[in-house]
C-alpha cells in the first residue's frame, strides 16, 4: 500500500558560507538563492525513487508549496545549513520538506529556519516522458499515513486550481508582426550586487559589457530566425554605476542591409536605494550582426519593417550611415558585412 515514507527513509544535510554572489545590493541573501538551495530535495527524491533494484530514474520538481522566509540571511559570517527529508509518498509524487537555517560562525547564534515543501515525480532515464510509480514508503503510525495522503490530495487540488486560474488570466493578445522592430526587441534586467563591484562600490565595466553583449544576439536571432555572430561593435561609452543599481539593457533593431543587421543597445541604471538620484544612462552601443547557416555561410537578412515613427527615423539614420560607410574608399574603414 502506498503511504508516507519513514522520517529516516532519505535525508540530506549540507552547509556552506553565503558569499557576495549570493546577495543583493543591500547585502542580504536573495530569496532565489535560498530557493535554489531548497532544490536539495531533488537529491533525496532521486535516492528514494531509485531505492528499488533495477530502477533507473531521476526526480523532477513539479510543485513548490508556499515558502516562508522567517528571517533574513546576510553574507560573510553566516553559515547556511540545509536539510532535506522525504516526508511522504503516494502513487506518483514524493513530498520533501526542506529547512534552511542560518548560523553565525562568530557568535554561534541560530536564526529561525526558512521552510519549504516541494513535490517531485520520477522520470525514467530510458524514456524521459514516462512517469513511473514511486516506491512505497513505510511509516509506523497510521495517523501520519493519513496526514500524508491529505497533503498529497491538497497539492493535487492546488495544481488544478493554479492551472485554471492561470488559464483564465492568460488572455490572447496580438503579437507584433514579424520583421518589425517591435517583434525582435528584447531586454534584460540585472541588480548590481557585491560580486559585480569593486571594493569602493563601483560596478565593473565588464559587468555592463557582458549584459550589453548578450542582448543584441537575442534581437538578431529573433529577426533572422537563425544563429548570428557579431561582426562589429561601435565605440562604447560607459558611465559610473554603483552597487545596488538596477541595470536595464534593451536592444532594438535600427537598420538592415542585405547581409547584416544593426542593433542599438542602450543601458540604463536606476539607483533603487537612492531617492535623490534619478534613472540615467549607463552605457550606449551599436552592434552589427550577421546571420549564418549551420555550415557557417552568411545568409540573406529579412528586411526590417519600421512599425513606428521612431523606428522609421532610426531606419533612415542607419541607412544614411550605411551608405556613407560603403562610399568610403577601402582601407579607410573596415569593410561592412
Amino acid at each position: 500500500m502506498w503511504g508516507p515514507a519513514a522520517e529516516t527513509l532519505s535525508s540530506l544535510r549540507i552547509c556552506r558560507i553565503m558569499r557576495p554572489a549570493d546577495a543583493s545590493g543591500a547585502g542580504g541573501v536573495r530569496g532565489g538563492t535560498i530557493l535554489k538551495m531548497a532544490e536539495a530535495g531533488a537529491t533525496v527524491s532521486t535516492r528514494h525513487c531509485n531505492s528499488q533494484i533495477g530502477r533507473r530514474c531521476v526526480a523532477a520538481l513539479v510543485r513548490a508549496e508556499r515558502a516562508d522566509f522567517l528571517s533574513p540571511m546576510r553574507i560573510g559570517a553566516h553559515a547556511t545549513h540545509v536539510s532535506a527529508e522525504v516526508t511522504s509518498t503516494s502513487k506518483r509524487p514524493v513530498e520533501v520538506r526542506v529547512n534552511v537555517m542560518s548560523e553565525s560562525v562568530l557568535t554561534d547564534t541560530k536564526k529561525p529556519p526558512n521552510e519549504a515543501t516541494v513535490w517531485y515525480v520520477a522520470l525514467s532515464l530510458k524514456k524521459v516522458d514516462k512517469v513511473p510509480g514511486v516506491p512505497p514508503g513505510l511509516y509506523p503510525r497510521q495517523e501520519r499515513e493519513a496526514e500524508g495522503w491529505k497533503r498529497c490530495e491538497a497539492q493535487k487540488l492546488g495544481c488544478r486550481e493554479t492551472t485554471q486560474r492561470n488559464g483564465d488570466a492568460a488572455r490572447p493578445r496580438r503579437n507584433p508582426e514579424p520583421d518589425t522592430a517591435s517583434y525582435s526587441q528584447s531586454g534584460v534586467l540585472h541588480l548590481a550586487g557585491p560580486s559585480d563591484s569593486t571594493l569602493h562600490g563601483l560596478v565593473h565595466a565588464g559587468v555592463s559589457t557582458k549584459l550589453v553583449d548578450g542582448v543584441p544576439g537575442i534581437v538578431a536571432a529573433r529577426h533572422c530566425k537563425t544563429n548570428t555572430v557579431t561582426a562589429s561593435v561601435d565605440a562604447t561609452n560607459f558611465y559610473k554605476v554603483t552597487e545596488g543599481c538596477d541595470i536595464t539593457v534593451s536592444g532594438r533593431m535600427t537598420f538592415t542591409s542585405n547581409q547584416s543587421v544593426e542593433i542599438e543597445v542602450p543601458g540604463d541604471a536606476d539607483p533603487v536605494q537612492d531617492n535623490l538620484q534619478t534613472r540615467y544612462q549607463a552605457a550606449s552601443d551599436f552592434f552589427t550582426c550577421v546571420p549564418l547557416s549551420q555550415e557557417g555561410r552568411s545568409l540573406p537578412v529579412p528586411q526590417l519593417v519600421p512599425d513606428t515613427e521612431d523606428a522609421k527615423k532610426r531606419f533612415e539614420e542607419g541607412s544614411g550611415q550605411y551608405l556613407q560607410m560603403k562610399a568610403k574608399p577601402q582601407g579607410q574603414a573596415e569593410p561592412q558585412p
